[in-house]
């Protein structure tokens, strides 16, 4: 039995996102925005004994054909969650949704954002709680949030750390957005560095997004000049519905997110994951382009280029370790052993890492049918882990030494009751030696220096031993 998901949304950032994710996953089972299933999507009623997709990992049924989401929306100011609420009439749980009582936001300070979390932190924990009530086999978390203003990078990191802590045995995922080159916000690098570190030490896998990708990619989906927002978290909702795709639509493969990042995650350093889409059709964007048919192995071959990865690509070419696509629609499976051995060819792969590309078949939706007329389109999502997203980090590095150098714009965290100055410091080590991580493993001796660690942990551990039972002798 597929497991139970619950979706975290941090801020305002994370809250906008999820308004697409829930507006993506409705269309997709046939659901309307106040949960309740239409008269038309009903059909038969053996039809819906035996549908094909699951509704449980992502809602709860609490009365017949009516369905809330797995969600908890949080935010230190109320107006994206009052336009979710508006949005979707009746459809979320009212216990799952939290604004601060003095509405007001956190400043764009992480640190603010950060004191909030511990200050409501057993509130939180309580609401995941009554959550976590409902299900019978929860497998984890997903947290969706930006790590450059206040409340999603700093309340954020918070229960971050506290979900770690609570919930070990449970998968904690993160969608994570980072910021763009045009940024007013001018702490944003403080910001950035602190919810890295979370993002590092806490987080099973982590997708990132930045909004430099995501502007060019939205000026030539949509076709202006000028986006918002809404289209941009457009696209980032068809990445998360495809990456749940095989969880709603089950077969034999993929069917958990634990047997999806477990396939890309190689240990627990490397968990960060670069995402790509393409084409972006009717059915997933307000008026995406419906293209001509498109093959499995043309999809596979477009999701390797620059331009449909949802992070800025560099000139430096990158080392891949794992790489994970799902095709969504009907294909010839020759089309995906033809794209896969292409793939293997065009794209270097560690030498320690096996050149497996995985390939999920997903289904889609028999309610989305009809928006492409006669038309049987393929759409194509690629997770990836890779060294391609060390300039992401570096540039995270090289904004945040540049303010801090000077001790610039410091005033925000100093009022905080509850954060470290030697956070920054701290931060900015886990961030070194997150690229030296992913730099390393680029390395054919990459492995042999993990296990060489690993023999010098247990050698350590068995002198200690060894120490211990001849301190024993000694006091006998």
């Amino acid at each position: 039995m597929t497991g139970e998901i619950l979706t975290i949304q941090v801020g305002q950032c994370g809250n906008h996102v999820g308004k697409q994710f829930w507006d993506q996953l409705t269309k997709e089972h046939g659901i309307g925005r106040d949960g309740q299933i239409s008269e038309s999507s009903q059909g038969d009623s053996k039809e819906r004994i035996f549908k094909e997709d699951d509704t449980n990992p992502f809602f709860k049924q609490y009365q017949e054909n009516k369905y809330t989401p797995r969600a908890i929306m949080i935010d230190l100011e109320p107006s994206v969650i009052n336009d979710n609420l508006n949005y979707f009439p009746d459809f979320f749980d009212p216990r799952g949704t939290w604004v601060s009582e003095d509405r007001y936001g956190a400043g764009n300070s992480w640190a603010n954002g950060y004191d909030e979390g511990q200050k409501n932190q057993d509130t939180f924990l309580n609401m995941i709680d009554k959550q976590l009530d409902s299900t019978e086999n929860f497998e984890g978390f997903q947290l969706l949030h930006s790590v450059a203003g206040g409340t999603g990078s700093g309340l954020g990191s918070n229960l971050l750390e506290a979900l770690a802590d609570r919930y070990q045995k449970k998968l904690l995922t993160t969608y994570s957005v980072f910021p763009s080159d045009q940024s007013e916000v001018v702490v944003q690098p403080y910001n950035t560095i602190l919810t890295l570190r979370r993002l590092a030490e806490d987080s099973d896998a982590s997708v990132v997004f930045d909004n430099n990708a995501l502007s060019n990619l939205s000026g030539r989906v949509f076709q202006k000049n000028q986006t918002d927002y809404n289209q941009t978290n457009q696209l980032i909702a068809s990445v998360l519905s495809s990456i749940t795709n095989s969880i709603r639509f089950p077969s034999y493969l993929y069917s958990s997110l634990q047997s999806i990042f477990s396939t890309l995650v190689p240990s627990p350093e490397l968990h960060f994951l670069t995402p790509a889409f393409t084409p972006f059709t009717s059915d997933y964007v307000t008026g995406g382009m419906d293209y001509k048919r498109n093959t499995a192995y043309d999809i596979l071959l477009d999701l390797i280029d620059a331009p449909n990865s949802l992070v800025s690509k560099h000139s430096k070419k990158p080392i891949y370790l794992n790489v994970f696509s799902t095709i969504i629609g009907e294909i010839e499976r020759n089309d995906i052993s033809r794209g896969i051995n292409k793939i293997q060819q065009r794209l270097q792969f560690a030498a320690w890492s096996p050149t497996i590309i995985h390939v999920n078949n997903g289904r889609r939706s028999h309610y989305l049918k009809g928006l492409h007329g006669e038309q049987s389109q393929v759409n194509g999502m690629m997770l990836s882990n890779s060294s391609g997203v060390v300039p992401l980090f570096e540039k995270v590095c090289g904004s945040f030494d540049k303010i801090y150098s000077k001790k610039a714009f410091l005033n925000a965290f100093q009022q905080s009751e509850i954060f470290d100055a030697d956070d920054f410091i701290e931060s900015r080590e886990v961030a070194r030696s997150l690229i030296e991580e992913y730099t390393s493993a680029e390395e054919k001796s990459y492995l042999d220096e993990v296990l060489l660690e690993d023999e010098n942990v247990i050698g350590e551990f068995n002198d200690q031993n060894n120490d211990v039972d001849a301190e024993g002798d000694n006091i006998m």
